[in-house]
């Protein structure tokens, strides 16, 4: 990359924590979010553990001031509380900054719409709830309270939303697009996914267990997550903190099924390559990586394959979905927040619930939370479609 990308603020919510502090703490401490649905109405609430968020949509609305007359999903709801916390850190003062929004979601406002599903015929009312099916207005609700009047783009990639608005933004600030670049993603529970999810038979009964021989299926979750990047050049002529780099990115398409991966991993490994490349990194360089790992039979074999094509030795991994469980859209701009957290700690991540070595692979995840010297984190996130994308952030030094 010729202008480095320096990441000002981080943002996120997540069942963990509702702020980066808190999420870090739990991360820390070892200390799972996946439990029983609450909030969420569904037939499958006690059978699906889920990484649920405790806080309903109308403390979500109160806490940010929400009028009750603005259509927020909830996808939105907890997308303004991540981006806030970002944007504060960042000092981004709206309306009046040159800033771009790329915001990643997929299920954006299913959990409003399928509710009012049986009505739109019948109830000339529920007609306005329409139009929160698509994720451009998910994205365009958040942009409007935030008073963001440049521009304003939706990435829905499936599990991949979220790294590609962050490399996607990375991108607009290189071509000078924009000075400041708001990116990330947010994604809710819906009935919706999941009982899509239930009906490819990917969903564990039981807490995830990312890498394990015996793994038996993901936990869905809920999140947002978000960044705000800038130029070094910038970032420093204002006297900010730089917190991370963004180094490096890579999107490729695994080009092999629509909800599932290749058995070389072709995508993974051409994603990862690309990102590695990209940062002008050997493979070597890399310290630590947060895997996609959503403790799926196909995923973590697929992806566990191409990790040992790219790495001749193989650094620490470990996959933070047994945290959260897998937040979709989210994922990748949450786990891009936790590379960065990595990065500021010197830390690595325990890959929750791990017990047994998968017999296709040679590596083990990591089993506890350590502290060592971490200057490049790659993060994956792959999604549906065979569109995966790896990031790839470094310390600032």
């Amino acid at each position: 990359m010729s202008e480095r990308i320096a990441v000002t603020g981080i943002g996120t919510i997540s069942a963990i924590g509702n702020s980066v502090a808190e999420n870090f703490e739990a991360l820390q401490k070892s200390t799972s979010g996946i439990g029983k649905i609450c909030y969420l109405e569904s037939v499958h609430s006690d059978k699906f553990p889920s990484g649920e968020i405790k806080l309903s949509n109308k403390f979500l609305a109160e806490k940010s001031a929400i009028p009750r007359d603005k259509l927020f999903t909830r996808a939105a709801l907890l997308g303004f509380h991540a981006a806030k916390e970002a944007l504060t850190q960042a000092d981004i003062n709206l309306p009046n900054a040159n800033l771009a929004f790329i915001n990643g979601t997929s299920v954006g406002g299913m959990d409003f719409t399928e509710q009012h599903f049986q009505d739109f015929q019948e109830k000339a009312a529920s007609i306005k709830f329409i139009e929160a099916q698509h994720p451009g207005f998910t994205t365009n609700t958040i942009a409007d309270f935030l008073q963001i009047n440049d521009l304003v783009s939706t990435v829905s990639t499936a599990c991949s939303s979220g790294a590609n608005a962050i490399l996607t933004g990375a991108k607009l600030i290189q071509a000078n697009k924009a000075d400041y670049a708001l990116v990330g993603g947010t994604d809710c529970l819906s009935k919706f996914t999941l009982n899509g999810f239930n009906s490819l038979k990917i969903l564990s009964e039981r807490k995830c267990q990312a890498f394990d021989e015996n793994r038996s299926g993901l936990n869905l979750g809920e999140a947002a997550a978000y960044l705000v990047l800038e130029s070094e050049t910038q970032a420093k002529k204002s006297g900010k903190k730089i917190l991370a780099y963004l180094s490096g990115f890579g999107n490729a398409n695994d080009a092999h099924h629509q909800t599932a991966s290749s058995e070389t991993g072709e995508g993974s490994f051409l994603a990862m390559k690309k990102a590695i490349n990209s940062a002008e990194l050997s493979p070597k360089k890399i310290d630590y990586i947060n895997a996609h790992g959503t403790a799926t039979l196909n995923n973590d074999l697929s992806e566990g394959i191409a990790i040992e094509r790219v790495f001749n030795e193989i650094p620490p991994v470990s996959s933070t979905k047994a945290f959260t469980g897998h937040t979709l859209a989210a994922a990748g701009a949450l786990e891009a927040v936790f590379s960065i957290l990595s990065l500021q700690h010197q830390v690595v991540f325990t890959n929750l619930n791990f017990q047994h070595k998968m017999k296709e692979l040679q590596f083990l995840p990591e089993q506890k939370f350590q502290q060592r010297k971490i200057e490049h984190v790659l993060s994956n996130s792959f999604g549906f479609g065979g569109n995966c994308s790896s990031l790839v952030f470094s310390k600032n030094i």
